[in-house]
């Protein structure tokens, strides 16, 4: 199985570049021991970028797998089991995701909050645009630039993000199960990766990559909604520059 290194921490997210063994080759795919390339999940999308072995550089381009993450670079790799190479992800990219993501968390506590409890039932998580599905509800304008409001409100205040490891009980003695979505996840499942906003601002299972304070996000600005049927409404949003910089961590060794 493919150590994930972004999930080692929320800092771990700030690296641009990690070491790594070929495990298994395939037509346009390679197994690394480790990486820190995000692979499709979760609502996120793939981190891209390069990898660079014994034969020169080679682009990724899709990031899949859970188990084994596999690395899409092309048919004519030339890689072999047991090759070392040395991997970087494009930190622009990573970083739009990051933030993204944690504006994603931020404003699904937000209507749960503010608009009777209504869950997040769906998210897509771009580097230029983004949404997520609410149910059950129905916004309207007034509704809407409530959201924008507050929300930025508290970007503003520069939160700090954290992750732990916690059981499902710990989790549930913080947040109603209804809000994390924790009723939705396997019985099986008894420890999570969980991201939280100051102190209990908000608590959500998640393994996707976020930013470590809120002013990295920069201001959210509603596009549009559409009904998805059945009291589900969809909110796509985008990311204005943010007010406090972020940059990579060089090495992951």
């Amino acid at each position: 199985m493919t150590e994930k290194l972004y999930l080692q921490s929320i800092e771990a997210g700030y690296f641009q570049n990690f070491s790594a063994t070929i495990t298994r080759v395939e037509t346009e795919h390679v197994v690394l021991d480790r990486t820190l390339f995000y692979p499709l999940g979760g609502g996120q999308n793939w981190d891209v970028g390069h990898i660079e072995g014994p034969n020169g550089k080679l682009e990724v381009t899709e990031v899949r797998g859970r188990e084994d993450v596999l690395h899409t670079v092309g048919e004519d790799h030339q890689l072999s089991v047991g090759d070392e190479v040395r991997g970087t992800i494009d930190w622009e990219r990573r970083h739009a995701h990051m933030r993204m993501h944690t504006a994603q968390h931020l404003v699904s506590g937000l209507v749960y909050e503010m608009f009777d409890g209504a869950r997040t039932v769906g998210n897509q998580i771009h580097s230029d645009r983004s949404r997520i599905d609410f149910n059950p509800i129905s916004f309207d304008g007034a509704m809407l630039n409530q959201l924008v409001e507050r929300t930025n409100e508290i970007i503003q205040q520069d939160l700090a993000v954290t992750d732990a490891v916690m059981t499902r009980e710990q989790v549930n003695e913080i947040m109603p199960s209804e809000r994390t979505n924790m009723d939705l996840l396997p019985a099986s499942v008894r420890e999570l990766r969980v991201v939280q906003i100051d102190d209990g601002f908000d608590l959500c299972p998640c393994a996707g990559t976020h930013v470590q304070r809120l002013g990295e996000i920069g201001d959210i600005q509603i596009l549009g909604k559409k009904s998805k049927g059945k009291g589900t409404q969809r909110v796509s949003y985008n990311l204005l520059t943010p007010s406090v910089s972020a940059s990579p961590n060089q090495d992951l060794l």
